[in-house]
Formats: structure tokens, sequence, C-alpha cells
């Protein structure tokens, strides 16, 4: 395979953009991240996704207004050209950062949904053949790419579509099932709110994990043909669906099983058949949520090898990252990737019944940081364009300033809150470290 440096090549078309967001986003933090967000907030549960898709929809408005103005030009490519080399820095690798993490998470997720299968096979090796098989995917030219997203992401959203239409003949009697008085789910095990509006604010880490994805977007848009026509329409579309895809699932789940018997141990998307008893639908929800972490692993790759390729670019990586293969696939930043990845395997060989649970809180914070300075990087540059974008954020700046304050606030309650302390301290510590580094490595521009 020869490797020289060269441009990515643009391969994307409009339906895999939306897709490999969409699959980005409907992964972990959906079909099995449900089940830690019901047992900290209830039925509460669907304020902060409903809190959370409005930030989701001023953050990537203000996304698709900075990609019609720059469309060749990335999330970390626009926080560069807003703040400079030292700004873009910190963000490239913290978005590196989690999604190096949030590929981790999926991929061990994917191996945990295989044991319900293989049961006495260790978890790791199950990670492991899932990575392998994922970056193997990797290294085929983008369209290739991208039109095998397409069919994965399609999976799991047909799949999710059928649990909805499922769910409500369920819940209205129309499905023969043995559940009693469904509705009272909702309020028989201490309320709607069981926790208070504490466990609303709690369970923001991991809804913020979950919308993790959407971002994605203007990651691909380098390698998106006619970006600036398509990029406006493409995430209005994606922030719809995606908060349908959360919202309507958890009012379901709510419904058919108590949230506190909700298990960690599986998927609730899988108990609602076992306890709808319907025959062999567990196997085939098992099949699909496996498809649905690999392919939101699968975009965790794809996110991570080019972002740093375009830190190459602008100097914030070492300049190996800019090798590619003939095809214009970034070969160093898939291999170090990997590596990354093979160290996430390691972590589900010491502590399997810990790792998800703590790998997946770390990226909940990342995400909020890389949202701020999308939202910061709006409020900069919309002086600096050369007339008036076609698509632009209502009411600006009143409502990127809400988004920032909104999100400020968020990342802030889970600095103090003592349930974080892990996820807190490595994020703390790893942003840290970045500021040091880009004050260390500061170029002048």
């Amino acid at each position: 395979m020869e490797a020289n440096h060269q441009d990515l090549k643009k391969g994307l078309l409009p339906r895999h953009v939306q897709f490999i967001a969409l699959a980005g986003m409907i992964g972990t933090g959906i079909f099995k991240g449900s089940s830690e967000t019901l047992s900290i907030a209830g039925p509460s549960v669907v304020v902060a996704y409903l809190i959370g898709g409005l930030l989701l929809f001023i953050v990537m408005a203000a996304l698709g207004e900075m990609g019609t103005v720059y469309p060749n030009l990335n999330v970390q490519r626009l926080v560069h050209k807003a703040f400079g080399f030292q700004t873009s820095f910190i963000v490239g690798w913290l978005y590196w950062i989690n999604w190096i993490l949030v590929t981790i998470v999926e991929l061990i997720a994917a191996a945990s949904f295989l044991q319900y299968w293989f049961t006495t096979v260790p978890l790791w090796i199950l990670s492991l053949l899932c990575a392998v098989f994922i970056v193997g995917i990797n290294l085929f030219q983008v369209k290739h790419y991208g039109e095998l997203e397409f069919w994965f992401a399609g999976i799991k959203i047909l799949a999710l579509i059928l649990f909805i239409l499922l769910g409500i003949f369920i819940l209205l009697g129309i499905f023969p099932n043995s559940i009693q008085d469904p509705f009272s789910n909702y309020t028989a095990h201490g309320g709607f709110f069981p926790n208070g509006i504490g466990g609303v604010i709690s369970a923001f880490l991991v809804v913020m994990f979950s919308y993790g994805g959407a971002e994605l977007i203007g990651v691909a848009v380098t390698e998106t043909k006619d970006a600036k026509r398509v990029l406006p329409k493409v995430i209005m579309g994606t922030v719809w669906r995606v908060i349908i895809f959360y919202v309507l699932p958890i009012l379901i789940i709510c419904g058919i099983i108590p949230w506190n018997q909700v298990s960690s141990e599986d998927s609730p998307f899988v108990q609602v058949f076992d306890m709808a008893g319907i025959p062999g639908a567990a196997h085939i929800m098992n099949f699909v949520l496996i498809t649905a972490v690999l392919s939101a692993a699968n975009s965790g790759i794809y996110a991570t090898s080019r972002t740093l390729f375009a830190m190459a670019q602008s100097g914030e990586a070492p300049r190996a990252f800019l090798i590619t293969t003939k095809n214009g696939i970034p070969l160093n930043g898939i291999a170090i990737t990997t590596i990354c990845i093979l160290m996430g395997v390691f972590l589900a060989y010491r502590t399997p019944d810990q790792v998800i649970g703590y790998l997946m809180s770390i990226p909940g914070f990342t995400i909020i940081l890389i949202w701020l300075s999308i939202c910061a990087a709006q409020l900069k540059l919309r002086p600096q364009y050369d007339g008036q974008p076609s698509f632009r954020v209502k009411w600006y700046p009143f409502m990127t300033i809400v988004a920032i304050l909104m999100l400020a606030l968020i990342f802030f309650a889970f600095i103090f809150n003592t349930n974080n302390v892990i996820g807190t301290y490595v994020c703390l510590v790893t942003v840290g470290i970045l500021i040091l580094l880009s004050f260390i490595l500061k170029k002048t521009e």
C-alpha cells in the first residue's frame, strides 16, 4: 500500500455525510447508556434529552452557518481561523482524545452485546475482534467507507423506527403483551421526577456523550462534494432525526419497563423485547445493537484520523500525519488510533465490569468543551464574513450566547458533582496538559 503526501479525496455524497453523523450519535449512548440515564433520572431523563437536543440544534446551526461561508474548513480549522494556534491546538487534540475514548467504548459495548450469545468468551477477545474488523474497513477509499457507513447506519435507524412503532403498539394494547397498565410506569415508582431536578442534571453527562458525534459533519465537510450547498440541509435533518430517535425510544422503554427495573447488564431495547414475549425478537435486536455500535466505532476511527490530518496541515500535530495512501486515506492517523484502541482492549481485560462506565463519563466533558468552541467560533467569525451567508443562526447573537451559557453551566455542575470525581479529574488534567503544551509550542501567526 503506497503512502505519500496527498490531500483527502472528496468522495462523500450528502447521504453519506448525513448518515455518518447519525452513525456517530446513535450508538452506545442510546442503546446501552440509556440504562444508566434511566437509573439516574427515571422517566424525567427525557427532559435532559430535550434540553440537550435544543443545545445540539444551536451548535449545529452555528456549524452549518460557518460551513457555508468556509466550506473547505472543518471544525478544527474553523476554531483555528477564529482563535489561532493555541485554542485550535487544545480543541483539536481534545476532540481527538474524545473520539478515541468513544471508539473504545463503542467497541467494548459491541463485545458486551456479543456476550449475549458467546457467554464464555472474555470481553477483551471479542473487543479485539471487533477492533480488527473496524480498522480494516477504514483502510478503504472514503467513498467505500461512506457507502458502508450509510448501510450500517441505515440498519440501526430502521431498527429504531420499528422499535418505536412496536413500542407504541404495545403501550396502546394493539400488540398482545403481558404488561399491565404501562402508562402507570411513568409516575408509579417515585413519580416522573423520582430523583428530582438533580437527577436530570446528573444525567446530562451521558446525554452529552450520546449526542456527541453530530459535529462529525464538520469533520467530513472537507471530503464532501458541493459542501456549501448540501451542509445546511444535512445538518438540520440530522438534528431532528436524532432528537426523535432518542426521546421516543426512552419514553417507550419507561412505559414498558419500570425505570427502577431496567438492568445495566443488557440493553434496555433487548429487555423490552424479552418482556414483550416476542419470539426471537431479542436476538434480532441484539444483532442490530452490535451493528449500531460498530457503526459508531467506524465513525470514531474516521473522526480521529481526519482530525489528526487537519491538525498536521496547520502545524498542530506532527507532519507525519499528513501521509496518505494513494487513495487519500490518512495512514498514520489510523495507525495511532489503532494503538490507542489496543490500549482500550487492555482495559477491558483488566476491568471488564467497570471499563464502559469509566470511559463513558469522560467524553461527556470533552463534547461540552467542543460545542462551546464551535459556538464561540461562530460569535467571533460572524462579523468577518464577506456578505451574509445563505444559512444563518436565527436570533443571533442571543441564541449562540444562550447555548454558551447553558453548556458552561452544565460543565461546572459536573465539575462540582462528587459522583463524577474520576471523569472530572481526568478531563481537567488533560485540558491542563494541553494548555501547557499550547504555550510551549506556540507559533507566531
